[in-house]
């Protein structure tokens, strides 16, 4: 049902999206494809259009005509005769496009005759970045890829590393996303580059929140320093990182670490400067502002159902955040009125009830509910029969040991030991007096004593 109402609810967020504000953040393929995304998100309304005709535009400036002929199509008249399809256009770029592939193929192939190492590398790169140009993701993969066997430093490798991430990213190959990042950070070197490792942080962290890793996430955005600034925008923003690390960290991490990582972190704490919507989120749920912060995460919904990375993620995290809101809210009091909580969360009581009881049968509250009375009371572990417990259980353990003791006194009294270097017992002709002593008091110490002391311990007998 949530997927259902996505569209209608960005939909409805047309009118107050400022279309142009948000992708001016971003360059490249990152503005088209979230220009589409936008698109598709908001069919049948205005803002559709808007997002087609800069995408249209955009797809002008570049190479891609494959795609250039699908916007044309979605837009389908709707936009007049400037943003039909100009074939005129398509036809001198692809056969522009055609002949700079062909000179690039025909020297890689001089290159790799001549057998010039780095003159292979940057033919591969630039074939690449060719093929990226036009559209052509599978072919750009594989021709960043083939560059690795001709790097010979550490900043050919780092970028051979950048620029297969970036398209893994646009493929959605999330598995070498993460082979690459962790070739790149094993680089030598790499770690003195702020910039560089803000960018395999900020694309580790993507490739997290795809695989729904939440806490691993937010601890990789955390991460991102703010020199990232504007040099990742054909991947994404600053401000992403602020709103995808706020998201993550108020799902998945706990109020200790949600103040070291988040609010306590300098570098992060700049980066949320960039997302003011998001620091006040922030700080209105780590104190204990609930009601604050979930209207503020109500009223940004409707954007973030508009970003392609975490749209799909937003009715998971809100539910977490949500759970984590109401966990943290019951913890201190003994009881609770329902509907005080509920008007302090802003929450109709009888879905505040539900979602307790969800939580309840799910271990994450350890609570019961008084149904007639609308009061929540907590289940508190009795101090005394945990004493108690572990007073047994250290019993136990003890007449455990005392048992393995008493059969090695016996095994060693009865000579039943292993015989050692020095003779019966090890103990080089001692007498039985002596090596009983010694078995009780040196613990194994002689001989092959240890050995059957392990075996009395493991075999808990008393003789």
């Amino acid at each position: 049902m949530e997927e259902d109402s996505q569209p209608v609810a960005s939909a409805e967020a047309g009118s107050s999206f400022d279309l142009e504000a948000y992708i001016a953040n971003y360059t490249g393929h990152s503005k088209i494809d979230r220009l589409l995304f936008v698109a598709e998100r908001s069919a049948g309304k205005p803002l559709e259009l808007e997002a087609l005709r800069m995408a249209h535009d955009e797809l002008k400036r570049t190479e891609n005509t494959a795609r250039y002929q699908e916007v044309v199509a979605r837009i389908d008249g709707r936009l007049g005769s400037a943003y039909t399809l100009d074939r005129a256009w398509v036809e001198n770029t692809e056969r522009r496009s055609a002949q700079k592939g062909e000179r690039l193929e025909s020297e890689l192939q001089s290159f790799k005759a001549a057998l010039m190492k780095e003159s292979i590398r940057m033919g591969h790169s630039d074939l690449g970045d060719w093929a990226y140009e036009r559209g052509d993701l599978q072919m750009a993969f594989k021709c960043y890829v083939r560059t690795r066997d001709y790097c010979t430093t550490s900043r050919h490798v780092v970028a051979m590393c950048l620029a297969v991430i970036r398209t893994a990213l646009e493929l959605g190959n999330f598995v070498h996303v993460a082979n690459y990042v962790g070739k790149a950070e094993a680089t030598p070197d790499v770690s003195n580059d702020s910039v560089i490792m803000a960018k395999l942080r900020a694309a580790s962290g993507i490739n997290l929140l795809h695989s729904r890793k939440y806490k691993q996430a937010a601890r990789k955005f955390c991460e991102v320093s703010p020199d990232l600034g504007t040099t990742y925008s054909d991947v994404l923003a600053l401000h992403d990182v602020a709103v995808y690390g706020s998201l993550c960290a108020l799902a998945s991490l706990d109020r200790s670490e949600l103040r070291s990582r988040v609010i306590a972190n300098i570098g992060f704490r700049e980066v949320l400067e960039l997302a003011p919507e998001m620091r006040e989120l922030v700080h209105a749920f780590y104190n204990s502002q609930y009601a604050v912060a979930l209207r503020l995460l109500e009223g940004l919904k409707p954007a973030l159902l508009l970003d392609m990375h975490v749209a799909e993620h937003v009715p998971a995290l809100y539910a977490a955040i949500r759970h984590r809101a109401l966990c943290q809210y019951v913890q201190p009091f003994s009881s609770v009125d329902l509907s005080v909580m509920a008007a302090a969360l802003n929450t109709p009581v009888a879905e505040l009830e539900k979602q307790l009881a969800g939580l309840i049968m799910d271990g994450a509250i350890s609570a019961r509910i008084d149904s007639a009375t609308k009061v929540l009371y907590a289940s508190k572990a009795d101090a005394r029969v945990t004493t108690f417990q572990r007073v047994l259980t250290a019993g136990e353990a003890y007449c455990r040991d005392t048992r393995a003791l008493l059969l090695r006194a016996n095994l060693v009294q009865h000579d039943f030991m292993q015989a050692g270097p020095g003779g019966p017992g090890g103990g080089g002709g001692r007498g039985r007096k002596e090596r009983l002593e010694r078995g009780l008091y040196d613990m194994g110490m002689g001989g092959g004593g240890g050995l059957m002391y392990g075996m009395g311990r493991s075999m808990g007998v008393l003789i």
